[in-house]
């Protein structure tokens, strides 16, 4: 190697855990540490970060670098500490993690420059009688306008499902007039804070370094309003905020109201373009955002001057990735607060276990808000007793009487039911038979229109069986309820009544869920009836009754996280009930009435539910009190990811003897073990479970584990802290 080049470090976007040396000619300025490059790697080019310009023992004969494409570092100091911890945490490759930090465009060489957005524009109705009566969507259009009762800008109407060609016809035909909006527009005033509210509002802003605070407020409490009025100051002050969502889609009206109080708001999530997401990502590393409103993956956005970071709904799965890197959005937040030096506000109506754990250990501060704000009173809970009840879809005749009197009083009702489609399984009168996945383990749900069977696990779909495949028995029975199935059974039960069915096939765009919301809030009697989607962030103020269709099965299961996550489910799909000045029902069904855990969640609340779940956690020696990994292996012959994870087991066991001199010592490692959803897409899959006393055990006994020799046919992860046992 000549020695007028400066050897660098350089980390690839590749599943090894390596980084490697590359030279730069002498000629050529140092790349910043931090910066993009184009370096060759095998046999292709690979756009690498530079990690360190100070090599002590450079490789010999290292390959020179093709091209710096950054003068400056794209990845600032503070994320790429960020991202070194998150690979010794996580335990996964350095270049793969700086990889999921930068936006996708960024990953491909895209340069670093703002263009400067279109104006935004706003749209006035001027003459309703000018659209054709005979047009359906341009009446659809003035009756959105005149809901509206203000101007409307154009990408809030082609959220609501108006293109720009209707727009322009309109505009021709003199219904409407476009105008360039301005920042002159006038934002909401702050509300009068209850003194609950108030004393969480003075805690946080009184704190000037690293704090976290947990805001336990119930549904319909005022969370956003503290959020609003904790924000305002740091903004005042020329700083810049970071509010995490679990999904940017499901809160709207959330989502509104931040729009509506400060400018310069700014949203990173999914449904954006690799170019929209990488100017977001640009906008906020200059100063130009001061509010960043995205969901998981907008922990990684830099910012010129954060100073404050608020995560809501921080129980919710959604934080938590669920392949490659499984990182916790959440927990990441503590990490960046922490290094920036600046306060934390994680909310929830139902905080998660871990987070209770924490203001246990004096690590989080609880703030608490008892009372629902405008003095709506919280809703009451009843059960109904399913045995022996004759069922119409799944609805018992009590739950029928029930909705019929709230319709009756001009109340709207909700349903919540957490199973896709029409019935989760199809079986056969005769034999017993039940439709199966041919690449999975798991039951194909029947679905209508189209008529079809699902598989919710690879999403493979299937024609409607017409005999059984086992007898050619042609008598095939739907067994359970779905969401499909329980719309049909409402219709015909309560003809006439609007019926609004929210799920992941009604509602896969934001334009399908804001038409349907539109629709809710002119305050019309209604039946709502869908999955999780409804019981997150929605304000119904017309809801009198919600009904939880099956209670159980969350409170059966073998994982030990789903009567936590069921509960939570269930008070906050019963938030949505009595919201304004109507008292709201809440009634489940049940065929365990007497269970313990549902009795408890009902008579004393949340809060005392989870702790009564946590006590029980930490007498069983279960995350939060000790943490878990897990390793999870899958192969298309079960045999090989059996014998990965037995080899893995071997190796740990042969560590923990020689810290302890003992098998088992302090650590418990269990399996391997089939999946509970044991094959997936053809592949079997294997979990080997890891509960250590500490983290650092945890983590010497994962990092031994190193970068074991594997089939290729073989895929392996390590899962540090996971949710989900799937």
């Amino acid at each position: 190697m000549a020695s007028n080049h400066h050897v660098i470090q350089v980390a690839v976007p590749r599943p090894l855990h390596s980084v490697y040396d590359y030279h730069v000619d002498g000629s050529t300025d140092v790349p910043k540490v931090g910066a993009r490059l184009r370096v060759p790697f095998g046999r292709s080019e690979v756009i690498g970060v530079c990690i360190s310009t100070k090599v002590d023992t450079p490789h010999d004969n290292t390959k020179a670098v093709l091209e710096i494409l950054d003068a400056d570092a794209a990845i600032a100091e503070e994320l790429l500490d960020l991202a070194q911890w998150m690979s010794g945490y996580y335990h996964y490759p350095l270049g793969e993690v700086l990889a999921t930090i930068l936006p996708s465009a960024a990953r491909k060489g895209s340069d670093f420059e703002i263009k400067p957005p279109p104006p935004p524009d706003l749209w006035h109705l001027l003459d309703p009688s000018a659209a054709s009566p005979r047009a359906k969507t341009q009446q659809a259009f003035v009756q959105h306008m005149q809901l509206a009762g203000a101007p409307v800008t154009g990408p809030d109407l082609e959220s609501a499902g108006f293109n720009r060609p209707m727009l322009r016809k309109l505009e021709t035909l003199g219904v409407v007039e476009r105008k360039h909006s301005t920042d002159s527009t006038a934002l909401d005033p702050p509300l009068t804070a209850t003194p609950e509210q108030a004393q969480a509002i003075e805690a946080v802003t009184k704190t000037k370094q690293f704090a976290t605070f947990l805001l336990e407020g119930v549904t319909g409490s005022g969370k956003t309003e503290v959020y609003l009025q904790v924000m305002a100051p740091v903004l005042e002050q020329g700083k810049q905020v970071l509010v995490l969502v679990p999904e940017i889609a499901l809160t709207p009206q959330t989502l509104a109201r931040f729009e509506n109080r400060f400018a310069g708001v700014g949203i990173m999530h999914s449904g954006l373009t690799d170019q929209q997401r990488l100017q977001t990502w640009l906008r906020c590393r200059s100063g130009d955002i001061r509010v960043l409103i995205g969901t998981r993956s907008a922990v990684f956005t830099p910012f010129a001057d954060l100073g404050l970071i608020i995560v809501d709904e921080e129980h919710d799965s959604s934080y938590k990735q669920q392949e490659g890197l499984r990182y916790s959005a959440r927990d990441l937040t503590v990490k960046r607060a922490q290094s920036a030096n600046i306060p934390l506000l994680l909310g929830s109506a139902t905080p998660s276990l871990e987070s209770l754990y924490n203001v246990q250990r004096g690590r989080y501060r609880h703030l608490e808000i008892t009372q629902r704000a405008g003095g709506a009173l919280m809703p009451s809970f009843d059960v109904i007793d399913m045995r022996g009840q004759s069922l119409r879809g799944g609805f018992s005749d009590t739950l029928i009487r029930i909705i019929r009197q709230h319709l009756t009083a001009t109340g709207q009702v909700l349903i919540y039911l957490n199973r896709r489609g029409f019935a989760p399984t199809l079986l056969c009168q005769s034999c017993g038979w039940q439709c199966v996945c041919s690449d999975c383990d798991a039951k194909l749900t029947l679905h209508r229109r189209p008529e079809q069977m699902v598989c919710h696990h690879c999403s493979l779909r299937f024609a409607l069986p017409e005999r059984c495949e086992h007898c050619g028995h042609t008598d095939l029975l739907p067994i359970g309820v779905g969401t499909q199935r329980a719309e049909e059974t409402l219709a015909e039960l309560f003809p006439g009544v609007p019926l609004y069915r929210i799920d992941r096939d009604t509602t896969r765009t934001t334009n399908q869920l804001n038409s349907q919301l539109e629709q809710i809030h002119q305050g019309r009697p209604c039946i709502m009836v869908g999955t999780q989607m409804l019981a997150k962030g929605h304000h119904f103020p017309q809801v009198t009754l919600v009904a939880v269709v099956n209670a159980d099965a969350g409170f059966l299961s073998p994982d030990f996280r789903a009567p936590e996550r069921t509960a939570q489910l269930i008070v906050q799909v019963a938030g949505r009930a009595g919201r304004a000045e109507r008292p709201g029902q809440v009634w489940i069904q049940s065929h365990q009435p007497e269970n313990p855990l549902l009795k408890r969640l009902m008579a004393h609340g949340y809060s005392s539910f989870a702790q009564a779940e946590l006590n029980s956690r930490l007498d069983a020696g279960l995350p939060p009190g000790q943490p878990m990994a897990m390793l999870r292996a899958e192969a298309f012959d079960p045999q090989i990811a059996l014998e990965f994870l037995q080899q893995c087991k071997g190796h740990l066991l042969n560590q923990v003897k020689t810290k302890n001199n003992t098998p088992h010592g302090d650590v418990q490692i269990m399996g391997p073990i089939p999946a509970p959803m044991a094959r997936v897409a053809k592949r079997a899959r294997f979990q080997l479970i890891l509960i250590a006393e500490s983290r650092p055990q945890l983590h010497r006994l994962l990092a031994s584990i190193g970068q074991p020799k594997t089939p290729s046919s073989l895929r392996w992860s390590i899962d540090v802290d996971p949710y989900d046992a799937m």
